[in-house]
């Protein structure tokens, strides 16, 4: 079976490839915590990623997200840092900053996906040190 880090870098791959993630890789009741949308509410299960993604692309016209750095925190956490870019749907204002998706697994399949505007937040969530 292929450690949790190639794991997430072939879901990653999936998404930039397709625009869908990487479904044969989540668990069924797959969590999505987004510490960057206020009252962003609880997103589970496939319904509720395809809910979470709606809801973060709303903001957007355009954006794109690059892979940086891979963290490996602990067996079964990974942290990617990643560049992301966008231009807002309603001001057109362009925005480029650095985020982090801190994504927990456990029998190979990704069973929670935390989004952060914070790459410290990450770290400190995953219990790992920069």
């Amino acid at each position: 079976m292929p450690d949790a880090a190639e794991i997430v870098r072939n879901a990653l791959r999936t998404w930039r490839r397709t625009g869908e993630p990487a479904w044969e890789l989540c668990d069924e009741q797959i969590e999505v915590h987004d510490h960057d949308i206020m009252d962003a509410g609880e997103y589970r299960g496939r319904a509720g990623v395809e809910r979470w993604l709606r809801d973060w692309e709303s903001a957007w016209s355009a954006f794109s997200m690059e892979a940086e750095e891979f963290v490996i925190a602990g067996e079964n956490r990974v942290v990617v840092f990643v560049r992301m870019r966008a231009t807002g749907r309603e001001s057109s204002a362009s925005v480029e900053r650095a985020d982090a998706l801190l994504y927990e697994l456990r029998d190979g399949l990704i069973v929670r996906l935390d989004y952060y505007n914070d790459r410290g937040e990450a770290l400190a969530a995953a219990g790992a040190s920069a």
